[in-house]
């Protein structure tokens, strides 16, 4: 019994030994992959901003209140649409005015071209007696109302009233004179014909300072910007709207400056937007880049790109993710990147061959992605190759193979 008692702590102690040992000597635990046959798109990855194809900057042609808006950011408008309204209400006046001074003026200018008639003047005459001596009258009931304003025996609004009356009459008076000597004095034909030029002078800009009073797109798009509220006063030059045709859309993509050399002129371009997850839209690479300009701690170059957007999604401004696709490799022997390895200057991969030995094969590279590159020469598919280890890898070395989903 003493012996068995010293013997079992023996056994278990030589057992851990050898299975220390075993450990010691096992061959290490390496992942492998399999050697693919696939089509490669190599593309480049960067981002960019939308801009429109086609654009216009409104701004108001005079000054004054806005009374109405009529459109919305992002509402899309017919060329000439009504976008804003301005108050026009003393330019409807002037208007008026002036029409009314286009009217006399005209008639003055044909009974001169007439040569007047005796029966006119005599009228005339009869109403310029008669307005003289209403104005006397006038003046002397004003003279009075002030007298009795200062005693408070009569209103301000009479004193008013009585004043108005006396300008108006002075000024028909003025307008009877004028036309007097226009009938008596054919030499006066040429003033005649000035008043006529300056009071249609006057209703072509009061027409223009109406029609001025309308802000009308320039242009057929979508109001991606809006600059106006109703009640706000504006000045000539003050940028009211910008408007732009976003079915199709210019997109400025920065590329840095080691991938310019893969960018082509007709290269398929698709663009995300993170504000809309899951939406793609297409296009084409238009332009390179003339110069390489620093943007932030990138040296970029940019590549403008035309793009697709039928439902007028991407809007000016809108920061875009974009991939360029450079380079499509049908029935290409592909490897992961990282299983990729260098030995001064030569590209390689280790190989697991029968045995489960791994060996050092010199490969030769084409195009790649992000995630995988072409093999050219070195590999056929369905090798087995090892993926990163902490192991240290050496020609001959034995492993055990683990062998990761593909």
């Amino acid at each position: 019994m003493k012996r068995l008692f010293w013997l079992l702590p023996l056994l278990g102690i030589g057992a851990l030994a050898w299975y220390v040992y075993l450990l010691r000597t096992a061959p290490p635990e390496v992942s492998f992959t399999k050697v693919r046959r696939e089509t490669l798109i190599s593309s480049v990855l960067t981002n960019g901003k939308v801009e429109p194809l086609e654009w216009t900057a409104l701004r108001a042609e005079r000054e004054g209140t806005v009374v109405r808006v009529s459109v919305e950011r992002g509402q899309t408008v017919a060329k000439g649409a009504v976008l804003a309204e301005l108050d026009a209400e003393e330019a409807r006046v002037n208007l008026t005015a002036a029409q009314a001074r286009v009217a006399s003026a005209r008639a003055d200018l044909d009974l001169l071209d007439k040569g007047g008639r005796t029966r006119d003047i005599v009228e005339l005459n009869s109403s310029i007696e008669k307005d003289r001596i209403d104005l006397a009258d006038a003046k002397r009931n004003y003279e009075t109302l002030q007298r009795l304003v200062a005693k408070n025996a009569a209103t301000r609004y009479e004193l008013d009233q009585a004043r108005q009356k006396i300008q108006l009459l002075e000024t028909d008076i003025q307008s009877l004179t004028q036309r007097r000597e226009a009938l008596v004095s054919k030499q006066d034909r040429a003033a005649a014909k000035a008043r006529l030029d300056e009071a249609e002078t006057a209703v072509e800009t009061a027409k223009r300072r109406i029609e001025l009073s309308f802000i009308r797109a320039p242009i057929a798009g979508t109001v991606y910007q809006l600059e106006i509220r109703t009640g706000a006063y504006v000045r000539p030059g003050d940028l009211v709207a910008q408007i732009g045709r976003l079915d199709r859309v210019r997109v400025v993509v920065y590329v840095d400056e080691p991938d310019l050399g893969q960018i082509r002129i007709g290269l398929p371009v698709t663009i995300t937007w993170e504000a809309l997850p899951g939406r793609k839209w297409t296009g084409t690479v238009e332009k390179l880049p003339t110069e390489i300009v620093a943007r932030g701690s990138r040296q970029v170059g940019l590549v403008a790109c035309i793009i697709e957007n039928p439902e007028r999604l991407l809007l000016p401004n809108t920061n875009v993710n974009v991939q360029i696709r450079t380079n499509v490799v049908n029935e290409a022997i592909t490897i992961p990147k990282e299983a990729l390895r260098r030995q001064n200057t030569q590209a390689g991969v280790y190989l697991l061959e029968s045995g489960n030995r791994v060996v050092w094969r010199p490969v030769r590279i084409g195009a790649s992605n992000i995630t995988k590159v072409q093999v050219t020469e070195g590999l056929k598919e369905q090798d087995q190759i090892a993926l990163p280890t902490d192991v240290a890898l050496r020609d001959g070395l034995i492993v055990k193979p683990v062998f990761a989903e593909q």
